[in-house]
């Protein structure tokens, strides 16, 4: 189904396709903008005029701020377990799309918005670029791909205290980190990106897209059952006291609630921790149905 195009805006700068994100106020990632982008991608590798993909920002203040709260959180498992397949599908058509994708990041880029700048091959941000993973406040956890690709990126020990805090991180830190590969000011920002896909496009297509695989294949060959575990965990914190609370929270624009354990058996069933299901982390067969 066609989907509004001005969502996500696409332009040809010679062999460079830019791919805007334009939805006010701040790049909110709903189903729509989701389905959008996946169909510029597509548009994109069957151009053969195309030779890289860069993603940019129209709004102010964000590159992405993440995915759609308010259309999350009235969902159960069976429905967070379908949109969340959604936003790793997109996520996984960046990673697969034989052409460089450059994300050139200003402002807030955070959740689904830092999960979409992962999957691409380079990131490019402003001085006032911010990064991180929050979903823990609301009570969930990455499920586009950031528990796979973070670590990845910046190791295990970083990725453990962002996703764990869910704190922001500015560019100079995620440029130490080795999340992004330049940091530049805002004005020059969008130049940056276009001349490092200037020089890409100068490579020999065929050549660059095997490199771009066989890089993949070498970084991480079990992705996509990685990326199916954690969907399992993240559809089924949805229906959860935590999910709900932070949610609400968030929306209400009100405080977290304190949190306890006193229901923590029962909460923790179909979990990898609960009483009898072992600790080897190994995902079992089956699709999750909610909490018990």
């Amino acid at each position: 189904m066609a989907v509004p195009p001005e969502i996500v805006r696409s332009a040809r700068i010679g062999p460079t396709l830019v791919l805007t994100l334009d939805h006010p106020p701040v790049n909110v990632l709903s189903r729509a903008v989701l389905d959008a982008l996946e169909e510029r991608l597509t548009e994109a590798e069957a151009d053969p005029e195309v030779r890289v993909v860069v993603l940019a920002s129209a709004a102010e203040k964000a590159f992405a701020a993440g995915a759609n709260i308010r259309e999350m959180a009235p969902m159960g498992p069976p429905e967070a377990r379908a949109h969340g397949g959604r936003g790793q599908a997109v996520t996984r058509t960046i990673e697969q799309l034989p052409l460089p994708v450059i994300a050139a990041v200003h402002g807030v880029c955070l959740g689904g918005g830092c999960e979409i700048a992962l999957a691409c091959d380079f990131i490019v941000a402003s001085t006032d670029a911010q990064f991180g993973q929050p979903e823990i406040n609301l009570g969930v956890m990455p499920g586009w791909g950031g528990t796979r690709r973070l670590p990845r990126r910046i190791g295990a020990a970083r990725a453990r205290r962002w996703i764990l805090t869910g704190r922001s991180v500015p560019a100079s830190e995620a440029a130490e980190a080795g999340l992004v590969d330049r940091v530049v000011p805002r004005l020059e920002l969008l130049p940056t990106a276009l001349a490092l896909a200037s020089e890409l496009a100068a490579k020999p297509p065929v050549a660059l897209a095997a490199a771009k695989y066989a890089l993949l294949n070498a970084i991480d060959p079990d992705i996509d059952p990685g990326l199916e575990y954690e969907l399992d965990l993240w559809a089924r914190l949805f229906g959860t006291t935590g999910q709900k609370e932070g949610m609400e929270a968030f929306l209400a624009k009100r405080p977290l609630p304190t949190y306890s354990r006193a229901d923590w058996e029962r909460s923790s069933l179909g979990f990898p921790w609960a009483p009898g299901a072992g600790r080897t982390g190994k995902r079992k067969k089956g699709k999750v149905s909610g909490p018990d």
